[in-house]
């Protein structure tokens, strides 16, 4: 799906949707470099309020930028702003789903803030607002 800067209306959402492996994770690791023993060692982790490892945050976070990618607006949009907040701990082998949803347009600029949610379980794990350009 793609719209188009035409199609958007304050109020239009889409939600991308992605359940956090093991591999995922060890491969976000390895590609940021963050090797964080709570994201990649079950006996660390097990010693941790999580009690198991946790995917790592920007991992969760990254699926705004697909659903923004992909979904809404979708391919050819710009991604200039992201603010984050981190509101609880994603499990391995749990669904994300996260949700874009058109807070503002400017027409002028042609931007547009969207609102961010990643909800796992039914709770918001990862709140925030992004802007971005269409062309």
């Amino acid at each position: 799906m793609s719209y188009s800067f035409e199609d958007l209306s304050v109020g239009l959402s889409e939600t991308y949707s992605k359940t956090v492996s093991k591999e995922d994770v060890h491969t976000f690791a390895a590609v940021t470099g963050d090797n964080n023993p709570v994201h990649l060692d079950e006996e660390y982790a097990a010693n941790t309020s999580f009690g198991e490892p946790i995917a790592h945050g920007m991992l969760t976070a990254g699926f705004i930028s697909a659903a923004i990618g992909t979904k809404l607006p979708g391919p050819g949009c710009i991604y200039l702003e992201q603010t984050l907040k981190f509101r609880s701990p994603v499990l391995i082998g749990k669904e994300v789903q996260t949700t874009v949803t058109v807070k503002e347009i400017n027409e002028r600029r042609r931007r547009v803030v969207l609102e961010t949610v990643c909800h796992c379980d039914s709770k918001k794990v990862v709140t925030g607002e992004a802007t971005i350009m269409l062309p």
